[in-house]
Formats: C-alpha cells, structure tokens, sequence
C-alpha cells in the first residue's frame, strides 16, 4: 500500500509539468486544444489529489515524506528534493485545483482572439504546476524552487500585456517585492543548515524532539530564523507593509487575477507559517508579533480598500486584510480555522474577480442609494469629521506603503547613482576583475606571502561589498545595456572569494557554480551584441524598447539567460548558490547577508534589465526586412 502511495504522490507533483509541457507543443492557432488539454491537465489532477486522498485516510492519514532525489551529498550537506504530504497539502491542493479548473475554463472563452491566447495559458500552467510543487515540498531547498517558479509566473502574468507601459512597470514592481521576501528565505536555509547541522525536513521538524532540544541551546538562532520566515510570509502574502503591490499586480488579465492574487499565491505566507509553526510556536513573543502585523493590515487593508477607484483594488486590498485576520488565527494556534478562511477566502475572492467586469454597472446605480445629503454630513461634531477627513485621506494615498518599501528599502541601492559622476561603469568593471584578478594570484596561485586570517576576512568582505556595489551599478546603469550585463557577471563572480577566502571550495563546487554562471552570461552577451548590430547602435535603458515585439525569439534567449544568471532552476547555479551559502559558518551573518542580498538584487536588476530592453510599446528606428536571427 505504502508503495502505491509513494508512486501515486509522485506523479500527483510530476503531472502538472507534464501538462505544461504538451501546452508548449500546441501552436498558437489552436485554441481550442489548447484550451482543453489545460483543462484536462488540472482535471485530472484533481483527480489524482481526490485518489491519493482517499488512499492516504484509508492508510491512517499519516505524513508521508519521500526523498525524491539527492542532487548533491557532502560530508553534512545534501542537496535533497524532498516531498512531504499532510492535511496542510491536502487543503491547500484541493482548493487550488478547484479554483484553477475554474479560472481556467472560464478563460478559455474570456481570452479568445486575445493576442498571446497561448502565451496566457502557458503561464498558467507554469504557475499551477510550480504551486503544486511548493505545497508538496520537503524541505526549504525544494520549498524554494516551487517559490521561484511562482515568482517568475508572478511577473509574466502581470506583464502579460507586454506593450503597455503601465503593466510592465508594475510587474517589475510585483518581483521586486518577491525578490525582498527571498531574503528572508535565503537566509532562513542558511540559519536552518546551522540550527541543526543537517539538511532539516518539514517531516523532521514537526517531530518536536528535534526543535525542542536545540531550541534550548541555540535560542538567538531560532529567533534570527523565525523572523526571517515572517519576513518572507509578510512579503509574499502583502501584509503591512508589503501590501501595495497587491493592486498593481492587478494589470494583469483578470483571470490570472482571480487565481493568482486574489485567491492562491497570496496565501502562501500563511502556508509558509504553518508549515514552520512547530518550531516558532515555542517563542510566545513572536506569537504576538505574528498577530500584531496581521491586525496592522487587516485596518489599514480595510480603510484603504473602502476609498479604492477599481474595482480590482478594492479586491485586492480586502483580501490582505482578511490574510492578516488569518495570520492571526495561525499566531493563536487556531489551525483549522485558519485553513478554513483561507479556502472562504480564496473561493470568494476568485468569484469577486471573475465578475467583476459586471460589478461596475451595480456600483454605478448602488452610489445613488447610499448618497448622504450635505446637512446629515455636517451634524457630526467637527472633531469627528476632521478625523474622518484624515484617515479618508491617509487611505487614499495608500498609507504612503509604496513610497516605505520602493523607496525606503531600496534607497541604499538608488543611491549609488549619485556616484557616477565620479567612477564610469567601465572603470568599475576593470576595477573588480583586477581586484578578482590579484586575489587569485596572491592566493591560490602561490605567488603571494602567507595571508593571514584579518587580510583573509577583509579580501573575502571587500570582494562582498565589491559585488553588491556592482550589482547596485548594474541597477543604475542607464547608458549602456551591455556594460550592465558585464557588472552583474562580475557580481556573481566575486561570490567565489567572498565565500571560498575563509571555507575551502572543493572543484566540483566550483564547476557547478561556474556551470551555471558562465554559459549564462556568455548566451546573453551574444544577444546583446545581435541586438546592438540588428538596431545599429548603442543599447541604452532609458525607458522600455519592446524589443520582444520584432525579436520574439531573441527575447525569450535572453530571458532564459537573465534566470540562468539569477539562480532560477535551469542551471546549476540555483545548486551552487545554495551550496555557497552552506559554506558561511555560523553566526557570520555579515557574509552571509552580503551573499543573499547579492544574489535578490541580481535578481531584481536582471528582470529590470530584460523588461526595459524587450518589454513595453516598439518603436522602429531603422527598417528592417528581416527578423533578428539568434
């Protein structure tokens, strides 16, 4: 029996990217395939979870945890794609197959003769199966491939309408926010590795003898940890203060609306909170800090939602605060109840989108009934009606929530361009690949005095500031889009000493890291030189230049390239940057803080790069007869 199960909760997580897959092999001429083999593939998943289901209860309803596949093993690091199943996995796949057979079937009309009729489905598919990929996740490392594929969907479902200027600049909004709450993750595996000296499961960690032993003797760690989970929960769920990317992801088709916004994705800091809640329930404080940021949104949700334009707005910002109500009811150990909401929640809001293209007209005629005469608005006392005038206000600039996190988390990284009136890019570039250049020799080739452990801290912590300084570079740069790609090269490469001064690499090591980096980065220069000479001239950023719309084919290269470089799960970068953080010891925070926002500001300039150059309205500056070839 617990053999048959083991395979069929395997295929229950392969299916959706099988499905996926035969969606990339229909042309786009046929739309009526493709909409049903879309159809048929979430269909028959839920099928598979209706099954599985039945045989996991008839089977005792225990977890089941399967080691899938072990990428990478070294003395206490292992590399594992883990599969876990629970009640937790059951709730959250049930309701998500539903709502997304739903969505999907109801698009299949809503979307017919659009442009990028195939492109949409795709997507989708690519969202649901990297969904159901992150719920049945093992451990942190497989957690955090599901989470990136979401991510990805995230920007390409709200940059679907790629020609407008409006849609593109929010998704790359929308992933920013994402690429902040990879920080938390990134460095909650690390903490995680060092917590326990071992690749822990979620298996592992709801056994209570593991989190209750080393809790006792490692309190600071857990606490670190914990508060790096809820960062990443309060980023990917839009809580306070993260909540205004929500309606800006609303540029979207409104069906990804429907299944990803206002129904699943949001949901997933809660999910992330549940998973871990066996290790973070032991700190009684951070219960209420949990709580405390779940009442924060739900008011300032509820007040902002209540003087929205759109229709999508007020959706969205109705659906942070019921998720704050929920992060309360996981803080109060309310688990049930919270699973509950979110499956109220996530059904409503998905029926709220889904109609509401219909719901403007009930608006229209419902503002007449509720219309307040001016004398029944001015008997209030005027202290009251200052202060109603205030918070009117206050919600109807949002809380000024955009101007903390666009402005205020990234306006270290903003700032680097009052630099460049001193230091051009080039110079900074030959800079770095001299300050790499020297380390290599005086260090590994021998051809230096012994180093000793203070020169060795501050090659290793230079090289990191050296990296984050080029990455902030890459962000700024405006004149030249190659000069960019270069700097976010170097970036990456400055990782190696900044972790292999103080902790051997071995080769292998190495060849993974590199194995991703290089081919990566060497693919997107040979498209940007195409492009340079296809458009005979200098490849500047300033503003968008919807290059994709004559150069599809170059474009989706270039994107491929641009996640090679980032860490997404195409190469072996995505293994090798995991394994770099393993090698930080612990407690030094310092590195490892340098490390993740290396690689989540790569990642943020790498998707800024790609929408300016192939994102946004084409305007021609030279006739071309023929296409750009790659």
């Amino acid at each position: 029996m617990m053999r048959f199960l083991h395979l069929l909760f395997t295929t229950l997580v392969v299916w959706p990217f099988v499905g996926f897959g035969l969606s990339l092999l229909i042309p786009d001429r046929f739309e009526t395939l493709l909409r049903r083999v879309s159809f048929g593939t979430v269909l028959v998943h839920m099928g598979l979870i209706l099954i599985f289901a039945h045989v996991w209860i008839q089977s005792g309803a225990v977890m089941v945890n399967l080691p899938e596949l072990v990428l990478y093993r070294h003395a206490d690091y292992v590399f594992l794609i883990d599969l876990f199943f629970d009640h937790i996995t059951l709730v959250y796949l049930s309701v998500g197959s539903i709502i997304a057979s739903l969505v999907i079937f109801y698009s299949g009309h809503y979307m017919h003769r659009e442009s990028g009729y195939k492109r949409f489905f795709n997507t989708l598919l690519f969202f649901y199966a990297g969904y159901s990929f992150l719920l049945c996740a093992g451990n942190f490392e497989t957690l955090f491939i599901g989470w990136e594929f979401i991510g990805l969907a995230s920007f390409l479902l709200v940059a679907f309408y790629r020609l407008r200027y409006q849609p593109v600049r929010n998704a790359v909004k929308v992933y920013t926010v994402y690429r902040i709450g990879d920080v938390g993750l990134l460095l909650a595996m690390w903490l995680s590795h060092h917590f326990w000296h071992a690749n822990i499961t979620f298996w592992d960690l709801s056994q209570h003898r593991w989190s209750d032993v080393y809790f006792e003797h490692h309190a600071g760690l857990a606490t670190v940890l914990s508060i790096m989970v809820l960062v990443a929960a309060l980023a990917k769920s839009a809580q306070f203060p993260f909540s205004s990317w929500l309606p800006r992801a609303m540029e979207g088709p409104t069906p990804s609306s429907a299944v990803f916004y206002g129904s699943l994705s949001v949901h997933l800091g809660v999910y992330l909170l549940l998973r871990t809640h066996t290790f973070w329930e032991m700190l009684p404080w951070f219960r209420w800090v949990i709580a405390g940021f779940g009442l924060l949104t739900a008011v300032v949700s509820s007040l902002i939602a209540r003087v929205q334009s759109t229709i999508k707005g007020q959706i969205a910002y109705s659906s942070s605060a019921q998720i704050g109500l929920i992060f309360v009811e996981v803080a109060a150990g309310w688990e049930s109840l919270a699973l509950a909401h979110f499956a109220v929640n996530a059904l409503l809001r998905t029926y709220q989108l889904l109609i509401s293209p219909s719901v403007v007209g009930y608006l229209i005629r419902d503002q007449f009934y509720r219309f307040k005469p001016r004398s029944q608005r001015m008997s209030q006392p005027e202290w009251l009606v200052r202060l109603q005038n205030r918070v009117y206000w206050w919600s109807l600039m949002e809380w000024n929530l955009d101007q903390v996190v666009f402005r205020g988390l990234l306006w270290p990284v903003k700032q680097g361009n009052r630099l460049r009136g001193w230091v051009t890019s080039v110079n900074f570039l030959m800079g770095g690949l001299a300050w790499l250049a020297g380390i290599i020799i005086f260090t590994k080739l021998g051809f230096g005095p012994t180093i000793t452990a203070e020169w060795e801290s501050f090659l290793s912590m230079g090289s990191g500031l050296w990296a984050v300084m080029a990455v902030t570079w890459a962000y700024n740069e405006r004149e030249n889009a190659f000069h960019a790609w270069c700097l976010l090269g170097l970036a990456n490469l400055l990782m190696l000493p900044l972790v292999g001064l103080s902790q051997e690499l071995t080769i292998r090591e190495i060849e993974i890291y590199l194995g991703g980096i290089i081919p990566a980065w060497t693919g997107g220069a040979l498209i940007l030189s195409k492009l340079r000479q296809y458009e005979g001239r200098r490849l500047d950023l300033q503003g968008f230049k919807g290059w994709i719309q004559p150069n599809p084919m170059a474009g989706f290269l270039f994107l491929l390239c641009a996640l090679g470089l980032t860490g997404f799960p195409v190469t072996t970068t995505f293994l090798g940057e995991d394994l770099l953080l393993s090698h930080i010891s612990e407690g030094d925070y310092g590195k490892a803080l340098l490390l993740s926002i290396t690689f989540v500001l790569n990642g943020i300039a790498v998707i800024r790069l790609y929408a300016r150059l192939f994102l946004g309205h084409y305007t021609k500056t030279m006739q071309h007869s023929t296409p750009l070839t790659i």
